[in-house]
């Protein structure tokens, strides 16, 4: 494996002071801008949610003594969508939108390449409004076999985007699917936020028809419920992303970039809210046996894994405890993609199946 240089990822979002690199990496747009200070943030600052939990501390699996089974013999292959993954893991949806943070998808996408993860990427939305930021988010060159999602948020079609503007950023990622994020909240404590959310089920779902590839819908933290994921199936959504509560709180990076001393104080109301992640992966396979999910929000190791498939997600994904391997070097992360697997795999030999179908549904997952 040829290590990328830690300089490969510029000063300005590792947060150091004093980087000058000649203006050539600096963000081009607000967009960008706000890209770089989310990340800055999400390395620096606490913006986890005070309060609350993912939710997988109250279940635990029921340890096998005697598995009957090889280590060596399990099994992390699945399929999603219709594609073969060698792994049932997702790097999650975190950023783009400048040269620097394309440094970090571009980090990213090799790591998931070789480990046979799924890629999200960031908001496309800087790159669709501005052409000369679309290098930070084409990942496909460094992932060329493994699923990669585009993103765009959902609130954006109350402001202009449509169909072709979805089509322009799927394009611009090199993308299998799109999803659109709901990120209310985030909306209400960002400074330049737009909150036109309503009825944004019927443009949403009028993207889900008319794309032509798989179209899914996630939160950004604050998870989603079993009914509002049914009525997001029934608008044609290929997948759902739960992204729940206990990991990040975007009200909480947003409360560390507002000036607004109103807006400061009313988002730490907010430390605390949400639906926990495992609650979210319960409620939706409840409501719909079949449909495509992803569980994420908060995921730590790989035994939040086992238990967020177990629960009946299809993949787990993994967003910020990744960000500062990513930023480091193309070895720490890659030995934190590792440490994630065998994390699972080692859950998987500690209750006995071999393979993803025996994990889903086990009956050694148990509530405390």
């Amino acid at each position: 494996m040829n290590d990328t240089p830690q300089d490969a990822v510029p000063q300005e979002v590792k947060g150091q002071p004093g980087a000058d690199h000649g203006g050539s990496l600096l963000p081009t747009s607000k967009t960008g801008e706000r890209k770089i200070e989310h990340v800055r943030l999400c390395l620096n600052e606490e913006v986890g949610g005070s309060g609350i939990t993912t939710g997988f501390e109250h279940y635990r699996f029921r340890h096998n003594a005697l598995p009957e089974l090889d280590f060596n013999n399990i099994s992390l292959r699945t399929v999603f969508l219709e594609r073969q993954l060698r792994t049932p893991l997702l790097i999650s949806s975190m950023t783009g939108g400048s040269a620097a943070t394309g440094a970090i998808n571009a980090r990213l996408a090799e790591a998931a390449e070789r480990r046979g993860w799924a890629l999200g990427v960031g908001s496309v939305r800087a790159a669709v409004e501005r052409s000369e930021l679309a290098s930070s988010f084409r990942v496909r060159d460094n992932a060329p076999s493994i699923p990669v999602i585009a993103n765009i948020g959902a609130v954006q079609l109350s402001y202009g985007f449509g169909v072709e503007e979805c089509r322009r950023a799927v394009e611009i990622v090199g993308a299998d699917y799109l999803v659109l994020h709901l990120n209310g909240l985030q909306e209400v404590f960002q400074p330049e936020g737009n909150t036109g959310f309503a009825s944004l089920l019927s443009q949403i779902e009028q993207v889900c028809r008319r794309l032509e590839i798989p179209v899914g819908v996630k939160e950004v933290g604050w998870g989603i419920d079993g009914e509002t994921a049914a009525r997001l199936y029934n608008a044609g959504a290929a997948f759902i992303d739960v992204a729940g509560a206990g990991g990040t709180s975007w009200s909480q990076v947003e409360k560390f970039r507002s000036t607004d001393p109103v807006r400061r104080a009313a988002a730490e109301a907010f430390a605390d809210w949400g639906i926990p992640t495992a609650e979210c992966i319960a409620e939706v396979r409840a409501v719909s046996p079949n449909g495509a999910l992803i569980g994420s929000g908060g995921l730590k190791h790989g035994v939040d894994a086992a238990k967020a498939l177990a629960l009946g997600a299809d993949l787990a994904g993994f967003g910020r405890n990744l960000l500062g391997p990513a930023v480091h070097s193309e070895e720490a992360l890659d030995a934190a993609l590792a440490q994630i697997e065998l994390e699972l795999r080692t859950a998987m030999f500690g209750i006995g199946v071999s393979d993803l179908a025996a994990l889903r549904g086990t009956s050694r997952l148990v509530r405390r």
